[in-house]
């Protein structure tokens, strides 16, 4: 099968996002002057190592965009298999100045670096300064770009010197409705490295 995006692709669903996976999560939480957010987005990556620096897309004018924009700061949590349901909860489209903290009953913490909540037992959470906001092409896509100030692990997942994701086993999206979890790993080294 082929198909060009702009003529459709005559499926029941747009099989795209699962073409595209699977996608880390990220649980973007964010503050601004109506209140806390917490929404998951699943096109979310590292995207550079010095200085570290993350991106998350937005297919709408949300509140995390919006809270984003005035604060300039906001904060990845890592999304693991036992917060899914929370994590669900949390992308309900609920009126501006709802707490999703409250609503989807996820304890909060506050981060070190910036004025911005994070889940408090997430497993990671990267705390970060907007560097840039770019409007992608189309009706509402937004492309956020961050700076990451400071990272918070969860003890129990560090083993070794090593984060450690089976620890907490990480969720990821997929197409549809569909998500999956990492439970096991397999090395690989480059070539030529040891």
């Amino acid at each position: 099968m082929f198909y060009r995006p702009e003529d459709g692709h005559g499926l029941p669903h747009n099989p795209f996002n699962a073409i595209v996976s699977p996608r880390p999560i990220g649980w973007i939480s964010s503050r601004g002057s109506e209140g806390d957010n917490l929404a998951p987005y699943s096109f979310f990556n590292a995207v550079a190592y010095v200085p570290p620096q993350v991106m998350f897309s937005s297919t709408a004018a949300k509140d995390s965009l919006a809270n984003i924009r005035e604060t300039r700061v906001f904060a990845v949590n890592i999304v693991e298999f036992a917060a899914r349901d929370a994590m669900n909860a949390s992308s309900a489209a609920a009126a501006r100045g709802v707490d999703e903290f409250a609503l989807a009953g996820v304890d909060k913490a506050e981060c070190s670096t910036i004025p911005c909540p994070r889940v408090a037992d997430a497993p990671a959470t990267l705390e970060c300064r907007m560097t840039q906001i770019v409007q992608l092409p189309g009706k509402a896509n937004f492309l956020v770009l961050g700076e990451v100030t400071g990272i918070h692990m969860r003890d129990d997942c560090v083993v070794d010197g090593r984060f450690d994701v089976t620890r907490f086993a990480p969720l990821a999206r997929l197409g549809y409705k569909d998500y999956a979890v990492v439970r096991e790993l397999f090395e690989l080294a480059r070539p030529g490295e040891a």
